[in-house]
């Protein structure tokens, strides 16, 4: 979000790379959540995604230049002597040195070997990051860490460095948890004379409890977020403001955050996931989200909750989504509140809408149906009206009728205010629901 943010900013690229080095971790599927979750955001790069895999030859090419330059050597420690120099390390506090750091191959040796990068021993290096300032570290607490594996793969931190540098990537923007590696990643710069690009490493984003986000915390890949009901223009806002912000605003269009948007402004602290102010956010953009595509979200919310969508159910969506939206915080909530319209009738009453139905009730509620039979324009501001008429003239409160009304209107299921739902439903379909009612009492 926000590399996003400040490449159109400063009229930059956006570029997708697919760092899939750990040939387990990077199935296809695995792939294809993040190609989908950017797309669902609206996160779309400015050129084909780059993956890194298919650059192996390349990089590879990076390791025999280092080795030429005496910048990397050939490590042929077996995993027991790996295992005991990680000990003798710790017990020293100092970082893992190979002792093939300053010698030569064995003569015809035919040994599998990694090749380590040559970091230098004493001294400092320093990442200017521009969210965290200057970040010092000491060159002793840096291992030689391995560009090669035996199987002659490249590592992750030797092709991050050869991908940036040949894409010509100028700012890496990512989560704080990659500071360490910017250390590692600028001495494979120095040493092979390229530029380094500004490092900006952003806060994480934990849960309310102050934990890294996690599954236990509601959801953790950016598609689970469309699944529970929230629109990528809110969870776009949403982001932006975890971790930066523009003064006191908490609701702004994309145009404004890409405007207004700054590294040096991203607080260094962790983001903490807030569920109230999220639902917040996404309710004040369902408010303004055109009502035809919410009532496509309530129908494939719908259909994957099994309730299969019939032709004509688009249109009673349409009747009741500008009724209720203003209420729900999420496409799910707006899914419920919007059901009690695609029922079948007759619909089943519970035991508890029967109780409600007594003799006294019942004569009201066909009186009720009369008195709206003749009302001319459908509307709420009409039905209202036409309700606090009714029950003005019976010497009742509005209460009396609402709860039986309602429940004999949706079957016990979520709807909004009494004349939102009967302008829902229509008054061919508001009248039938009261009449089904009364019918199954008789």
């Amino acid at each position: 979000m926000f590399n996003w943010l400040y490449a159109r900013h400063h009229g930059g690229t956006f570029l997708l790379r697919i760092e899939d080095t750990d040939r387990e971790r990077s199935t296809e599927a695995a792939v294809q959540v993040i190609l989908d979750g950017l797309a669902w955001l609206g996160l779309e790069p400015d050129a084909p995604a780059v993956f890194q895999f298919a650059r192996a030859d390349l990089h590879r090419q990076v390791v025999h230049d280092l080795l030429a330059k005496g910048r990397a050597y050939r490590c042929y420690m077996t995993i027991e002597e790996l295992a005991a120099e990680r000990e003798r390390s710790r017990a020293e506090g100092r970082a893992i040195r190979s002792p093939w750091r300053d010698q030569e191959a064995p003569p015809g040796s035919n040994l599998p070997f990694t090749v380590r990068f040559k970091g230098p021993l004493q001294g400092e290096t320093v990442v200017n990051d521009l969210v965290k300032g200057p970040v010092t570290f000491r060159n002793r607490d840096l291992d030689d860490l391995v560009l090669l594996r035996s199987d002659g793969a490249p590592t992750y931190n030797l092709a991050v460095v050869a991908d940036d540098h040949d894409m010509g990537i100028t700012h890496i923007i990512r989560g704080d948890d990659h500071l360490n590696n910017a250390a590692r990643q600028s001495l494979i710069y120095r040493a092979m004379d390229w530029p380094i690009p500004a490092f900006a490493h952003m806060p994480m984003i934990h849960g309310p409890d102050g934990a890294k986000l996690s599954k236990r915390h509601g959801a953790q890949a950016v598609g689970e977020f469309a699944d529970m009901g929230y629109l990528p223009e809110a969870m776009r806002n949403y982001l932006a403001r975890l971790g930066w912000g523009h003064g006191d605003d908490e609701l702004f269009s994309d145009a404004q955050a890409i405007a207004w948007f700054d590294v040096k402004d991203v607080v260094s602290a962790p983001a903490r996931l807030d569920w109230n102010k999220l639902n917040h956010v996404n309710n004040h953009y369902l408010r303004l989200a055109d009502d035809q595509r919410l009532a496509d979200l309530v129908a494939e919310a719908m259909n994957r909750q099994g309730r299969a969508t019939e032709p004509d159910d688009l249109q009673k969506l349409l009747s009741v989504i500008p009724l209720v939206k203003d209420g729900a915080k999420t496409i799910l909530e707006l899914r419920d509140l919007c059901a009690f319209v695609l029922a079948h009738r007759p619909l089943t009453l519970d035991a508890k809408i029967i109780a409600m139905l007594d003799a006294e009730t019942r004569e009201r509620l066909e009186r009720l149906s009369l008195a709206l039979r003749d009302e001319a324009a459908w509307t709420p501001e009409t039905l209202l009206a036409r309700l606090r008429e009714f029950v003005t003239a019976e010497g009742v409160g509005l209460g009396k009728i609402g709860a039986p009304l309602r429940g004999v209107l949706s079957g016990g299921a979520p709807a909004p205010d009494l004349a939102s739902a009967l302008t829902a439903l229509g008054r061919e379909e508001s009248l039938g629901r009261i009449a089904d009612a009364l019918s199954q009492l008789r």
